[in-house]
């Protein structure tokens, strides 16, 4: 490449110094990125010709990495900005290792769009030049300097404010448009902790000083040294830091390094950690670089601190969060169990929403799911305790509704203001009986066997706590049957909710998601939180899915056996209870009310004319007709005989309304007493044949 003569219209004043300094001229092909530098120009940058290839890379030998980037981001600038020329005083290295003034001067070739690929100048030696002219440049230099300082200052800062973990702030800090472009060549950051000082940031890579890992304050380094004195330390000179640091310095010295400055990171008059920036090509820190240093140090002194106590906010959040949270869900024979808890995207991570798994006697499991008003540590406390105690309401063997009473109770009684919605639900995985109380939370869905999903509908009452302000303890009972291989979906809002948008269309769209999902529960689970994960938020997700097991589910037929003492209401209402929830799910239609009469006055009859228990069996039996069976065992031989009972008499009606009621009855004389039977023929269940009525499986409820 031919270097091309200067043009008509280049400036006057380089050419009345071309002959007094020394002056080289430069051509820059843009498109290739080759530059034809002439002997002059070797000279002034004191590299011979066989060092240089043509490439303006090869100049960065004699260029120091803070002058390099000054002058690439002017002409960069120049380049863009439509100039026609342009003009910079910068510093090179000589060969002997010190430092000369140089100036450029180029002027910027474009084509017919305006797009530049070609400069063409002179570089020459300004050091005769440094008068009052060049002072004023190097002044109009310094303060650029200033400016830029101050802007890296601002900027830096500004995204510390960010910075919500130590790595965010230790991120902030090794971005290379960040303090590397106050010079600094490498980055060292430590923590003080426990008496020791632990590295935790290094850059660039392959720059770590072996033994620098762990040290101790009392030791003789330069990070020990701003720890203990509380005081920053600059290092001005190479022969500085190998007195100073003798063991260091060799380690520093393939670094390159020729000046440093380490400063303590103080918060609440504590040193919480030590920052080192470290510099090549650079001796000695004017007292502006040193005020702006110790600024920038007290400022990222604060977003540690900060981010500190964040990090340690939210360990302690999580382990609150972990402790109130079941530790592990218990195997329950009839059914797969899959639980997932996600939370909120802000915050401290940690809320009101809980799960729980309650294996109950006789094949019985419940299944909860809720959440404490708030996200906060308060929410969750009060969660623990709600989670608690609802458990223990339900191991005592209470009804469903009975246990969100009290446990609203409970709420009420507590120093809180918060409310809690709840989701229980009771399933007899022998049968497929699920009775569901609702305190203000979201109907479950319902996932059949081929993967589709429907809404249940569940009667509700207040969410816990209101209820019992307010005096509305009732809480009504929805039945409804979990066939085989049918999954019930248990959710918080977090799950659905999104800002803006309806819960209906959160429900469907998450019935979809189940709809397409893996047919594993694990892996079902994982799907439907991914939404939560993809989607962020403000608010904390549970979920719960229970999948009634196909091989371990009972055909048609199964059986349901409740024992009932003597002065034992509690059992009386639970024997009701079963038996009003059997009948309905095994599909008794409009004699559903007419066989808990028969039952109940069976049963009756038992306690009250016997000293002893009475044991209450419900079971579908096969023949020619669908038939549910009521047996009811007691201790007593003596039979029951039928009377007439008169206008005026109180008793002697129960056998005339079971014989009335009944499709058929009678009573078998057992080696220990006796057994009341009845039937009642019930209609088929659509989709169910004979062979699925057949051989019921013997599983009891004691």
């Amino acid at each position: 490449m031919t270097p091309t003569s200067l043009p008509d219209d280049w400036p006057a004043e380089p050419r009345s110094v071309l002959a007094l300094n020394r002056t080289g001229c430069f051509d820059w092909d843009l498109d290739s990125g080759l530059m034809h530098l002439d002997a002059a120009g070797h000279e002034v940058f004191d590299v011979r010709a066989d060092e240089y290839d043509g490439h303006p890379t090869s100049l960065a030998v004699r260029v120091p990495p803070v002058e390099a980037h000054r002058l690439d981001a002017y002409v960069s600038h120049a380049l863009k900005d439509g100039s026609r020329t342009y003009g910079i005083y910068f510093r090179i290295r000589l060969r002997e290792g010190g430092l000369r003034w140089t100036h450029t001067q180029g002027y910027i070739h474009r084509d017919g769009t305006g797009r530049p690929h070609r400069i063409v100048g002179i570089v020459r030696d300004a050091t005769q030049e440094l008068g009052d002219s060049t002072a004023r440049h190097q002044r109009a230099d310094e303060e650029e300097d200033r400016r830029r300082r101050t802007s890296i200052v601002q900027g830096t800062t500004a995204a510390l404010a960010h910075a919500r973990t130590v790595r965010d702030v230790i991120d902030v800090l090794k971005d290379t448009h960040g303090l590397a472009h106050l010079g600094a060549s490498n980055l060292v950051m430590a923590l003080v902790e426990a008496g020791r000082i632990r590295l935790v940031a290094e850059g660039p890579e392959g720059s770590f000083v072996p033994g620098t890992k762990f040290t101790r304050i009392d030791e003789r380094y330069p990070m020990s040294d701003a720890v203990r004195t509380l005081s920053p330390r600059f290092i001005e000179t190479e022969a500085e830091f190998a007195a100073s640091y003798p063991e260091l310095w060799p380690h520093i010295d393939k670094l390159g390094i020729s000046s440093a400055a380490y400063l303590p990171l103080i918060a609440q008059a504590k040193p919480i950690g030590v920052l080192g920036l470290l510099y090549q090509d650079k001796t000695g820190f004017t007292e502006e670089e040193r005020n702006v240093l110790v600024a920038l140090s007290s400022g990222i002194a604060q977003s540690l601190q900060r981010a500190m106590f964040y990090e340690q906010e939210k360990d302690l959040a999580q382990g609150l969060q972990q402790a109130m949270l079941p530790r592990t869900i218990p195997g329950v024979p009839g059914a797969d169990i899959a639980v997932r808890y996600r939370s909120a995207a802000l915050g401290r991570d940690i809320g009101g929403d809980w799960y729980d798994v309650i294996p109950l006697p006789g094949g019985r499991v419940g299944a909860v799911i809720g959440d404490v008003q708030g996200h906060d540590t308060h929410a969750a406390a009060v969660m623990g305790q709600l989670r608690i105690v609802l458990r223990a309401y339900a191991a005592e063997g209470h009804p469903p509704a009975t246990v969100m009473a009290r446990a609203s109770g409970f709420l009420h009684e507590l120093d809180t203001d918060r409310f809690a919605t709840c989701l229980y639900a009771e399933a007899d995985l022998s049968t497929g009986v699920v009775q569901l109380v609702r305190a203000g939370h979201i109907d479950p869905l319902v996932q059949q066997a081929d993967g589709s999903c429907r809404r249940v509908p569940v009667d509700g009452g207040l969410p816990l706590g209101l209820s019992a302000e307010f005096g509305r303890l009732e809480y009504p009972v929805t039945t409804f049957e979990l066939d085989a291989g049918q999954t019930l979906l248990l959710f918080t809002d977090g799950l659905i909710e999104e800002p803006g948008a309806d819960l209906d269309d959160g429900l469907r769209a998450l019935g979809e998601l189940a709809c397409s999902g893996p047919r594993d529960l694990q892996q079902l689970a994982d799907r439907l939180c991914e939404i939560v994960d993809e989607r962020g938020g403000e608010d904390d997700a549970a979920l719960l899915l229970l999948r009634r097991r196909l091989i371990d589910a009972p055909r048609a037929g199964g059986r349901l056996q409740q024992h009932v003492g003597p002065g034992d209401p509690e059992a009386l209402a639970e024997a009701r209870h079963m038996i009003r929830a059997a009948v309905r799910a095994w599909g008794a239609g409009e004699g559903a009310d007419e066989i808990e009469l028969v039952a109940d006055e069976v049963i009756t009859n038992a306690l009250m004319h016997t000293d002893g228990a009475a044991i209450v069996t419900l079971r579908v039996v096969s023949g020619g007709d669908r038939r549910l069976r009521i047996e009811v065992e007691d201790s007593s031989s003596a039979l029951p005989r039928r009377r007439e009972a008169g206008e005026s008499g109180v008793s002697g009606r129960g056998l005339l309304l079971v014989d009335m009621l009944t499709d058929v009855w009678g009573v078998e004389s057992r080696g220990t007493g006796k057994c009341v039977w009845c039937e009642f023929i019930v209609p088929a269940r659509e989709g169910q044949d004979q062979g699925e009525r057949t051989a019921p499986p013997e599983q009891d409820q004691e």
